[in-house]
């Protein structure tokens, strides 16, 4: 090691040396990156009839919640980085908190050591309509009924339901039959799977927006006034009534047992949308611009730090088995840090965390071989603190290569889980954003049939110890995995970029970015393999680890899994084309041309843009 002083078939073609699946795309006008390309195409379209990049990702983010509802929904959350034209990077939060009613007192008492990571009790207040509306009122110059259009039509009229929608809906039918009726009747009309890639329909979400639309549109001409009386219809009105409603009665969840919820109107009332000052990290002439630490943002800081110094190498377009495997052992101790220190608390010491002092200290600890231990430091000469859960020892997890075009949206032993969807937007005067939706996946927690989306489940990322920066506490939000990112060259938004995926988003991410620095443009970063590691707590239930488990996918070559699992690695071979869904655009302060480029990995992603 040297430390220097300062499932899816894709058919790449073979360019100066670097294997890529499609051209990055360069142009003047408005870049749009994301996950589905149906989402991407509706941003671009806003973006062609004059919407600034706020418009097209509020547009892209609402179809999204039709076309990947085993990815994120109504009833989920949303975390956005942007940065107006000319202005500093900020955050605005989506991201609903614990409802009053969520202690741990009430949890321990139904005799939960966990909060399940399905079903009602998993609910947090829902963030991600009151989100993506703040950043229309306050960024946007479109109407909510023109932001919302495309999304409506979609549910209206249908869809095609992607091939993994179908799988997750047919991984959880019994589930759907025997505990949740109202899923059954929503996502298996008649008892039967739909069709993959056939005509999908939602009408009862379509109604609910539509509801919206009419109390917003009753509030006069003025488009501001409009989003603000769509704003309190939501939590105020119909739908905060349904959802109280809803959460008195009682469904199966993973615990095994039926438990109503503890969400309420009011809980829904009492929140809004916030904005709050961005965490900006320096590196040399870039500045990566993340969330704080209620998110697992800051680990990707941590992770750079880290590897500050570094000889990472890439040939032809491919890590080699040094630079994962440094990738790896700053990635164990970043996220051992996030278990211990990370949360919706004001004494996380964030500037220690991320500072260059502290990462030397924590440096020391790489060797050549793999770490097999969870190892949080002590910044500012703090002792770290651990769940009882994490310190009773690793409870380890089944890796399933085939589902890891993200975070598995359903677990091999039937525990349900989610993942995420992502949008990157930049348009022709420099406006840009960068969002990471999530929750509310048709997996998550029965369907309100009334309104035609289901709630989330972020608590499940609480613990129930006390004590703890992450501790579950009412008014408080979980520490999510959401992680969209941001980075500034010369102090000018450069480059907006993230993934879906879990735990697996800042290690993706760190992969991708990597990549970009050694000289791959956007598209060929994107198809670069990818790795992650597992020796960490999940921040989903049942919260497994696997010390020394690495994932990698196989285009990495033979002989750098050899060489990794000769340093120590359980090296999981994931396949060619499996892990992230990343996409990017970027920005040129230099000529004005903008860049993007998308995901081929499960075939959904795509890149829009001129």
């Amino acid at each position: 090691m040297r430390h220097l002083e300062s499932r899816n078939i894709v058919s790449p073609a073979y360019l100066y040396g670097v294997f890529t699946t499609r051209p990055e795309l360069v142009g003047t006008f408005g870049m749009v990156a994301s996950t589905h390309w149906l989402a991407s195409a509706s941003a671009m379209a806003v973006l062609e009839d004059g919407g600034n990049a706020f418009d097209a990702a509020v547009t892209a983010g609402f179809v999204l919640q039709v076309v990947e509802p085993h990815l994120n929904g109504p009833g989920g959350e949303v975390p956005i980085l942007f940065s107006a034209a000319g202005a500093a990077p900020r955050v605005l939060c989506g991201q609903g908190v614990a409802p009053a009613g969520a202690s741990i007192e009430h949890y321990t008492g139904l005799g939960l050591s966990l909060v399940p990571g399905s079903g009602l009790l998993a609910a947090t207040v829902p963030g991600a309509w009151d989100g993506w509306l703040t950043l229309l009122r306050d960024h946007g110059t479109k109407t909510l009924r023109e932001v919302l259009d495309r999304a409506i039509g979609y549910a209206r009229d249908g869809f095609p339901l992607v091939e993994r929608a179908v799988h997750t809906i047919g991984l959880v039918s019994g589930l759907f039959t025997e505990h949740w009726p109202t899923s059954a009747a929503q996502w298996m009309p008649g008892g039967v799977l739909p069709a993959p890639g056939g005509r999908f329909r939602n009408p009862a979400l379509a109604d609910t927006w539509e509801w919206l639309l009419a109390a917003a549109e009753a509030a006069g001409a003025d488009r501001e006034a409009q989003i603000e009386a769509a704003r309190r219809a939501w939590s105020q009105g119909f739908v905060a009534a349904q959802v109280d409603e809803f959460c008195r009665s009682s469904f199966r969840d993973d615990s095994g047992r039926d438990h109503a919820g503890v969400l309420t109107g009011a809980d829904m009332a009492s929140w809004e949308a916030s904005y709050e000052d961005a965490l900006i990290v320096d590196f040399d002439e870039w500045s990566l611009v993340k969330a704080g630490a209620w998110t697992q943002g800051p680990a990707l800081a941590q992770q750079l730090r880290l590897l500050e110094g570094y000889d990472l190498s890439y040939v032809d377009g491919k890590p080699t088995a040094e630079t994962v495997h440094l990738a790896v052992e700053a990635a164990k101790l970043a996220f051992a840090d996030r278990e211990a220190w990370y949360g919706d608390v004001p004494d996380v010491p964030l500037e220690t965390l991320v500072s260059r002092a502290y990462a030397t200290e924590r440096r020391a600890l790489i060797s050549d071989t793999a770490s097999l231990e969870l190892r949080p430091g002590s910044p500012d000469g703090r002792e770290p603190l651990l769940p009882q859960h994490i310190m009773s020892g690793p409870s380890s997890t089944v890796s399933d290569p085939t589902g890891a075009i993200g975070e598995p949206t359903v677990a091999r032993s039937g525990v349900t889980r989610g993942d995420t969807v992502h949008v990157d937007v930049v348009d022709r005067w420099g406006n840009m954003v960068s969002a990471t939706p999530s929750g509310g996946w048709l997996q998550s927690s029965p369907t309100i049939p009334s309104l035609g989306f289901c709630l989330g489940s972020r608590a499940q990322m609480f613990w129930l110890d006390e004590g703890l920066p992450n501790s579950l506490a009412p008014g408080k939000r979980p520490r999510i995995t959401l992680s969209p990112s941001m980075a500034l060259r010369d102090g000018r938004p450069a480059l907006a970029f993230g993934t879906p995926g879990g735990d697996q988003q800042d290690q993706w991410q760190l992969g991708f970015w990597l990549a970009h620095r050694a000289g791959l443009n956007l598209q060929e970063a994107i198809d670069s393999p990818m790795w992650h590691s597992n020796a960490f707590p999940s921040s989903f239930y049942p919260r497994a680890w696997t010390p020394g488990e690495l994932v990698i996918e196989s285009r990495a070559g033979v002989d750098v899994l050899a060489a990794l699992r000769e340093r120590g690695h359980q090296v999981v071979d994931a396949g060619e084309w499996t892990l992230g869904r990343m996409s990017a655009v970027s920005r040129d302060a230099s000529d004005g041309l903008l860049r993007a480029g998308a995901n081929p990995r499960g075939a959904q992603g795509y890149a829009a843009g001129r």
